[in-house]
């Protein structure tokens, strides 16, 4: 069973699943943000299935994303359900909302040495304050090991860990139906933002198409994603990804011709006339980080510092090589 939670815009929605356990229990897989309207859906649905709140058995969370993290720890509090997650996803939600997170003023200032104004990172501050009320309170979790089978629904799946994305993000594979939960790992449509944030993975595009090549090697009857609805077609999807982010990064390198130029700067030349919010500008901002990012690891493009901002260009210019630190 799919159920539509809504969240804010852009996208407005994340596909929550169901799976039975017996007559009278369900696993519930990604439950959504928090907020007054999430909640009544949830009442809703467990009203729909003729359950009461301790139907709940599990909650598995595929990352840690707020529209998908975001109400388990409310439904464990009303259920006494089980949270289940990777290591890693819960490690990365204590990163962004942990009781000693810092992230808060983190970001804005990763941010600020990158280029981007003080009429941005202003606005990122308040915006990342935003997501505490979706994600309170934090669940106790209760790992996944990805190493292991993992029962639900009534069928054995194979977890599949891959990052990018999110860290830690787990997709769960059933091999006699072909089918995959996928969470945000692959989505039809649109492409997954893929971040660069401080004290998180540092290669994360590298991360994405690592994952993009693994899950891409299965044979997927019918993926389960996140966001839109579930999809056939999933090698041609996996490689479509792939592909694109290739050209991404040709269209980011072709940007550093002129000379050094700073990740916001980048940014804006990428995403021009396309931000409408601070929301779109975080994502643009992260995942611009993260193909510039590449292109060093990829010995293409260097970094430069100059007046307290980090800068990026070519590694070699057609004049020769230019100084960099």
């Amino acid at each position: 069973m799919q159920v539509s939670v809504p969240m804010d815009p852009p996208l407005r929605q994340v596909n929550s699943y169901i799976l039975p356990e017996g007559a009278d229990g369900i696993t519930v897989i990604d439950p959504g943000p928090r907020s007054p309207e999430t909640e009544s859906v949830w009442q809703s649905v467990l009203d729909e299935l003729g359950l009461s709140w301790k139907g709940i058995r599990e909650v598995v969370v595929t990352h840690h994303h707020p529209d998908h993290y975001g109400l388990s720890g409310w439904m464990q509090s009303r259920s006494g359900c089980k949270v289940r997650m990777t290591r890693r996803a819960h490690q990365e939600a204590l990163l962004m909302w942990g009781g000693q997170s810092t992230m808060n003023d983190t970001l804005p200032a990763y941010f600020a040495g990158h280029g981007m104004p003080e009429s941005w990172t202003t606005q990122i501050y308040g915006h990342l304050l935003s997501f505490e009320p979706q994600v309170t309170p934090q669940p106790q979790v209760s790992y996944i090991d990805p190493a292991e089978p993992f029962v639900m629904g009534g069928r054995t799946w194979q977890p599949l860990v891959t990052g990018g994305h999110a860290p830690g993000q787990i997709s769960f594979y059933h091999a006699e139906s072909g089918h995959l939960l996928c969470g945000d790992a692959v989505l039809p449509q649109i492409s997954p933002n893929v971040s660069l944030l401080p004290g998180s993975d540092e290669s994360p595009l590298l991360t994405f198409l690592q994952g993009l090549e693994q899950l891409g090697s299965y044979p997927v009857s019918l993926a389960f994603p996140g966001h839109r609805e579930p999809f056939r077609g999933w090698s041609e999807r996996t490689h479509s990804l792939i592909r694109h982010h290739e050209e991404r990064l040709q269209t980011t390198e072709a940007l550093l011709a002129a000379g050094p130029r700073s990740g916001f700067e980048v940014c804006d030349s990428l995403f021009r006339g396309r931000i409408a919010s601070v929301h779109q500008m975080r994502f643009a901002m992260s995942e611009t980080l993260a193909h510039l990012v590449e292109l060093v690891r990829r010995e293409r493009a260097v970094t430069v510092e100059q007046d307290g901002i980090t800068r990026f260009a070519l590694k070699e210019s057609a004049s020769g090589a230019i100084t960099t630190s």
